[in-house]
């Protein structure tokens, strides 16, 4: 097999340069041939023989015969060669190739100064603290698709296989969410609670998981990252870091364990308005615990209830490990509405698109100098 695909490429090869035999043909093509001459040990004889019949566009130096010797031209081809260099030396030397440009190297801009970070802080803070007061009173569609991995290896990619799907009428009245569940897999779960799902869920996308990081009771550790892109945007990037001492985030397992561990992150605040735009939640989770390696994100992005912009979840993710259990939710907040005692919605679980469009990953494209 290896002699076949050896000989078609030696074959193709001369066929290539017949075709150019008639033709004004570059010293650089002239190189190209003579290399993979050598590097396909095709016979120096019939190489030779091409080449008698060549014609160069520019001087064959000889100090490029010598090179191409050294890298392994038999004596004939050597000889045609020489006779191609007498053949050109009234030609001009081609200008040399330029090399090819590297592309810049990114250089990622300093971070803000120090006083600049502080005031960014102090007004995210601010933000987080008063968002839940922000929110207008509305409902909406949140829906949770949930996937295992009955073999998850802790740090991979995972191999996910649907559990189930679950929809749930989210209101939001007076700064309190109320989560009615509407089906499971289709089936209706009207007048039960959320309690008796069972599984893996997760609660305060709306407000309780900024308000725990900012505020001052929970003295949180909060430095600089880098600069991001989230959703487009440019954006601060904050590290946190929230002591068990001071966490209010807690995890159950199956009603019979429950810990408050500390927890850390990233906080995605977009550049201007100093808003956030994404939020990663990492608990330290105690060794021993039956829940390990829990890792959940919400991100954020605007919608319009009664006339009016408001920076809303629209999907949020929780990923987490019970030994070799891998479990992983992936929830979407869909079609909100204002809250009224008469609001009518429909919930089923058509393929119409998210309340917004997801908020893209990070890019990897340079960020545009802030």
């Amino acid at each position: 097999m290896v002699f076949r695909f050896g000989r078609g490429m030696f074959l193709l090869l001369l066929l290539a340069m017949a075709s150019l035999a008639q033709q004004a043909i570059s010293v650089a093509r002239l190189e190209e041939f003579i290399r993979s001459s050598v590097a396909q040990k095709l016979p120096d004889k019939e190489v030779a023989a091409y080449l008698a019949s060549m014609r160069l566009t520019s001087k064959l130096e000889d100090s490029v015969i010598e090179e191409l010797q050294t890298a392994g031209a038999g004596p004939r081809t050597v000889a045609a060669l020489t006779k191609l260099a007498d053949a050109s030396a009234k030609l001009a030397v081609a200008a040399p190739v330029a090399p090819k440009q590297a592309a810049p190297r990114y250089v990622e801009p300093p971070p803000p100064p120090a006083d600049e970070q502080e005031k960014i802080l102090k007004e995210v803070q601010e933000y987080a603290l008063n968002y839940a007061k922000s929110l207008p009173n509305f409902i909406c569609l949140q829906l949770t698709r949930r996937s295992v991995d009955a073999h998850y290896s802790p740090g991979s990619k995972g191999a996910w296989t649907p559990a189930d799907t679950i929809q749930e009428k989210l209101s939001y009245f007076e700064q309190q969410e109320k989560y009615e569940p509407i089906s499971v897999n289709g089936n209706a779960m009207f007048g039960k609670t959320w309690e008796s799902l069972g599984g893996s869920i997760s609660r305060g996308e709306f407000g309780s998981l900024l308000r725990d990081v900012f505020e001052p009771a929970t003295d949180a550790i909060i430095v600089w990252d880098h600069w991001g892109t989230w959703d487009k945007k440019l954006a601060y990037v904050f590290r946190y870091t929230v002591l068990q001492p001071h966490s209010h985030y807690s995890v159950d397992y199956q009603k019979s364990q429950r810990v408050v561990p500390g927890y850390h992150g990233l906080v995605y605040v977009e550049k201007g308005p100093n808003v956030i735009l994404r939020l990663t939640i990492e608990p330290d989770m105690p060794e021993g615990f039956p829940v390990q390696e829990i890792h959940q994100e919400v991100r954020y992005g605007y919608i319009g209830i009664n006339g009016n912009d408001y920076l809303l979840p629209l999907t949020s993710s929780v990923q987490s490990r019970m030994g070799s259990y891998g479990t992983r939710n992936e929830i979407e907040f869909r079609r909100y509405q204002k809250y009224s005692a008469d609001t009518s919605i429909k919930f089923d679980d058509s393929e119409d698109p998210p309340a917004a469009e997801a908020a893209k990953p990070e890019s990897n494209k340079p960020v545009t100098k802030p």
